[in-house]
């Protein structure tokens, strides 16, 4: 496939016909750009950076479309526009090497776009480097990171289609890891500690690895990842993790499994509460807001969210959970006023 440098050309937009619209609503010799997207996918020749991605939606008929890039993270929710409309929407794309989780393989270079949606119908696209964005950094565990595979999928994935252009998330967790693996690892908190910007929100969830870590050792290893953040000039933010799906007979989830209590008797979600109120950080606790969701869904209704049905997995999200759980996370930004309500998007 043909490629583009963005550092030659800022810009280009791409009227093009994908999947359900009819050649015609996009065909042309006069349109820059087509040959750069074709069967449901664009791709950008950009190096490692932030860009502002503007699509036009629509068609002849009736449509409705999504977007993803790179490794699987939703950008824009599934989007309808009404027979002979066009629909202009915005978001902000983080890219990088390795583009999925950071201890993966490399991926491909550049931006990679897919176009789905029941009616798919991509009218044009603009891809121009961001100039003013705020970076969301995820450090996290594989119930956070950008999963490679179907049918996986971490909350970190499914936070980008909750913000409009101007907040990006880079996401740098990783499968397996606990605060003591993340800090010792050089592709880790070395490599996305410089990284961090002033104003950058840098959200922490790590625990479930964190099976033979003594509470010392917890406690400290998220307080050098907090100083860590503000030495920077970043906002660090404290998220407590999401429950495993563990059912009590009674229906709750009142257990050590479920609420991240680990062998040594740990308690994982109280000493983050503990660390984000002894040293001033806004804390998300998901813990306590997916408990309340997993319980109100109940034992057979909450099977979606995880991957109960495909693996037996209580612990890891589904697309569906990863999705919801990402949509508390965006609430709780919100609330925290660590994101102005304009720039998120709600589905």
């Amino acid at each position: 496939m043909r490629r583009f440098n963005i550092a030659v050309l800022a810009a280009v937009t791409l009227s093009t016909a994908l999947s359900a619209v009819p050649a015609h609503a996009g065909g042309g010799s006069g349109r820059p750009g087509l040959a750069h997207c074709a069967a449901g996918a664009c791709h950008f020749d950009v190096s490692p950076g932030t860009y502002d991605v503007r699509v036009t939606l629509g068609g002849e008929a009736a449509s409705s479309t999504s977007v993803s890039g790179e490794t699987r993270r939703t950008l824009l929710p599934e989007t309808a526009a009404p027979a002979g409309e066009r629909l202009t929407r915005s978001f902000t794309v983080n890219v990088r090497t390795p583009e999925g989780e950071p201890t993966g393989p490399d991926g491909t270079p550049g931006l990679d776009l897919r176009i789905g949606g029941s009616a798919p119908a991509l009218a044009g696209i603009r891809v121009t480097p961001a100039r003013h964005t705020r970076q969301i950094f995820l450090i996290g565990d594989s119930t956070v990171c950008d999963q490679p595979g179907d049918p996986y999928s971490g909350w970190g994935q499914q936070l980008p289609q909750y913000l409009r252009e101007g907040v990006s998330v880079a996401n740098y967790a990783d499968s397996g890891e606990s605060t003591v693996s993340y800090l010792g690892n050089p592709k880790l908190w070395a490599t996305v500690r410089p990284l961090i910007r002033p104003g950058d929100l840098v959200l922490v969830q790590l625990a479930h690895n964190d099976k033979t870590t003594d509470e010392t050792t917890y406690r400290a290893n998220l307080e050098t990842l907090v100083a860590g953040v503000r030495e920077r000039g970043g906002q660090p933010v404290l998220v407590t993790p999401i429950v495993r799906r563990w059912f009590n007979p009674d229906g709750t989830l009142n257990n050590a499994t479920a609420l991240l209590v680990n062998g040594l008797g740990v308690d994982h979600p109280a000493v983050t509460r503990a660390v984000a109120a002894a040293q001033g950080v806004p804390l998300i606790d998901l813990t306590a807001k997916t408990k309340a969701l997993v319980e109100s869904l109940g034992v057979e209704g909450s099977k979606a969210l995880y991957l109960y049905n495909e693996a037996r997995d209580n612990t890891h999200t589904s697309v569906r959970g990863a999705t919801a759980y990402a949509a508390l996370v965006r609430d709780e930004l919100v609330t925290l006023h660590l994101v102005p309500k304009g720039k998120v998007r709600v589905r």
